[in-house]
């Protein structure tokens, strides 16, 4: 395994980790902004959670990234079709069509910034020994957020003062350079097992056309179910029904999945077997295969389940506050630096006490933010009173403002330790042969909870109020902690499995 010299790892590690975090911060963030400033109905808005589904679906092509062509390979093309992506959003922005053409385009270049994930990740684990993902893990998320900030912040500064033409030309202009750096500078650190062209003959086989097809039936099958008269009559019976999207019932499916495949995989495996060239079903095979495989599941899809319920209501909690005319100072200065602080002294620390010693108490703090996010609620309450839906609302204060900082800043802190545990252990049960499908699926898995998410949290923030739901999003954090003294693969002594 190569291994760069630290100062240049530094360099590539922040340059791959900013454009991965960057297409992400323009489709899942910039989006509902520029569709709200559009006029789109807050209820259209509701349905941009859709963009995300490849992110959680990476897993399905995730073994292909590792099967042909090389990491770098993958990222420069990912990345070129991006920033055609962001090209066409700046040119349709100003014609009267924007909002649906726009809408495609993102659409479509999820899943381009989703495979640049996946080959992204897979580079970093390619390149870097067990010592250095540790090391390095803090860095790489300063570098995501460090995007992030740029995408929400910056560009949508341009957009809302300027114009979103000239906001997506300078995405366009900011993922450009760093994609000709690439070009120049990225290292080739493979050695190509399959050529990228052979991937074109190789999905025209029957088997992937049969399979395709019927996720295109089942997909169109669902959609048609949201428009049908049924839908709406029952709808009006149980009005809850109306929060459940389209890609909430996708998640079901997955979770169906999962189960089924933990359920059959022996003879899944047997039948694979037959089959030993299979490279695509080996990366499943390998993984579900793994010492507790039922455990590293559970984990991974609650863990984060109780964090998601947290962040879909914090937004809407500030404005209902009668802060949200701080929130960009509050997000930028304050929880910036916190998360980059948390991120890299969780790595750091990684690094120097062991996963092992580090995962439970890091998880802890996390999920403890809730805890502290519940009392903040319950102290402001005389404000959520007065300043809900007021088109004035009144000042809650310096101390009460600076309270609000602090919080957030913890809570950007305890989020930065959390994640450099998460990816790490993400590492940790990765297969050396599918590096990139493995971290793809249990990636994918740690986002399936936040589908869930927006249904609960505006329920229960709707009917029980603010406090109630930072108070529950903690009690549905515990049952992801508690699966932490049963996780395999924690200690680095462990082994994966061998099942061929």
């Amino acid at each position: 395994m190569k291994k760069g010299k630290s100062s240049k790892n530094y360099i590539w590690i922040f340059t791959t980790y900013f454009t991965e975090g960057f297409p992400y911060a323009i489709i899942r963030s910039i989006s509902s902004l520029f569709f709200r400033d559009m006029g789109v109905s807050l209820e259209a808005i509701g349905l941009t959670p859709f963009f995300g589904l490849p992110w959680i679906l990476k897993f399905l092509w995730g073994p292909q990234v590792d099967e042909y062509s090389t990491k770098r390979k993958w990222i420069l093309s990912m990345q070129f079709m991006l920033l055609i992506m962001m090209l066409l959003a700046s040119i349709f922005a100003p014609l009267s069509f924007n909002v649906k053409a726009i809408a495609v385009i993102f659409f479509i270049g999820s899943f381009f910034a989703a495979t640049n994930d996946i080959a992204i990740d897979g580079y970093y684990m390619e390149k870097l020994d067990k010592k250095g993902q540790a090391k390095f893990v803090g860095y790489r998320v300063m570098a995501y957020r460090v995007a992030w900030i740029t995408g929400t912040a910056g560009v949508a500064a341009v957009g809302t003062y300027i114009s979103w033409f000239f906001a997506f030309l300078t995405a366009a202009v900011i993922f450009g350079i760093f994609l000709i750096y690439h070009l120049f500078f990225l290292e080739e650190i493979e050695t190509t097992k399959k050529k990228g062209s052979s991937l074109f003959f190789d999905l025209l086989r029957v088997k992937t056309v049969f399979v395709v097809i019927v996720i295109v039936i089942t997909i169109l099958l669902i959609r048609f179910f949201f428009q049908s008269s049924l839908y709406f009559d029952l709808k009006k019976l149980f009005p809850i029904i109306g929060k459940i999207r389209f890609t909430h019932i996708v998640a079901f499916f997955l979770l169906l999945s999962l189960i089924l495949l933990i359920v059959f995989r022996k003879k899944l495996k047997s039948l694979i077997l037959k089959d030993p060239d299979s490279f695509y079903s080996k990366a499943f095979i390998y993984f579900i295969d793994m010492e507790k495989i039922g455990v590293i599941l559970a984990f991974l899809i609650l863990l984060r389940a109780g964090e998601w319920t947290l962040s879909v209501m914090v937004s809407p909690f500030l404005v209902d506050l009668g802060v949200k005319i701080h929130y960009w100072w509050i997000s930028g200065f304050v929880g910036l630096p916190a998360s980059i602080i948390g991120a890299i002294l969780g790595g750091w620390m990684i690094s120097r006490f062991t996963l092992k010693k580090v995962i439970w108490p890091f998880i802890f703090i996390q999920n403890f933010t809730n805890i502290i996010y519940m009392c903040l609620a319950i102290h402001l309450v005389p404000f959520l009173k007065i300043n809900t839906g007021s088109a004035e609302p009144v000042s809650i204060g310096v101390v009460n403002l600076t309270l609000v900082a602090l919080v957030h800043a913890f809570d950007q802190f305890a989020g930065g330790l959390g994640t450099a545990v998460l990816m790490i252990y993400l590492m940790r049960i990765c297969h050396k042969e599918f590096k990139a499908a493995h971290y793809a699926i249990g990636s994918g898995l740690m986002n399936l909870s936040s589908l869930f998410a927006g249904i609960m949290s505006g329920f229960i923030a709707g009917w029980l109020g603010y406090a109630w739901l930072f108070g529950t999003s903690f009690v549905i954090s515990i049952p992801g902690m508690l699966l932490i003294p049963f996780l395999p693969y924690v200690s680095e002594t462990k082994k994966k499995p061998t099942c061929f």
